[in-house]
């Protein structure tokens, strides 16, 4: 697949995705650094979604994923997360040296399942989410764990 970063955007002129920030390491809560995106239809200026990066692993991200999408509710169904994710696998590859990741997802979020079983990932487990980590207090009991080999 043919991409192209330039000027913060990465695209596969499909979707775009603009780089509206970047979190050094220990600025977040998963204390690795990350690139965050919106996610836009190619040459729009209208974000559809959000998208992220985060480069490194930890067991925070275990369960919260080395990449994170969301889709805003009006533009679902057009399988922006699935563009968002195969654009950010080749700039894990290729800018940041990544030879794997994981993606989670909660069990019962079936698009988003979907999306990652579409991708060709390997699922290895479905596991409870710690009582203490941040996800179970929104709510995540359990988690997909996919991991993709770059």
């Amino acid at each position: 697949m043919d991409w192209l970063f330039h000027r913060e955007v990465l695209t596969d002129q499909e979707i775009d995705l603009v780089k509206v920030m970047e979190v050094k390491k220990g600025a977040g809560r998963n204390d690795v650094p990350s690139v965050v995106f919106e996610i836009r239809e190619h040459g729009k200026h209208t974000a559809v979604g959000r998208c992220d990066l985060r480069m490194g692993m930890n067991e925070e991200l275990y369960y919260a994923g080395q990449i994170g999408y969301t889709v805003y509710p009006m533009y679902r169904g057009h399988h922006y997360a699935l563009k968002a994710c195969r654009l950010l696998f080749q700039l894990a590859k290729q800018k940041y040296g990544m030879d794997k990741l994981i993606i989670t997802c909660n069990p019962d979020n079936l698009p988003s399942r979907r999306t990652l079983e579409e991708l060709n990932g390997t699922l290895k487990a479905i596991v409870d989410v710690p009582k203490d980590h941040y996800l179970y207090q929104y709510g995540d009991v359990q988690k997909c764990i996919f991991e993709y080999q770059l």
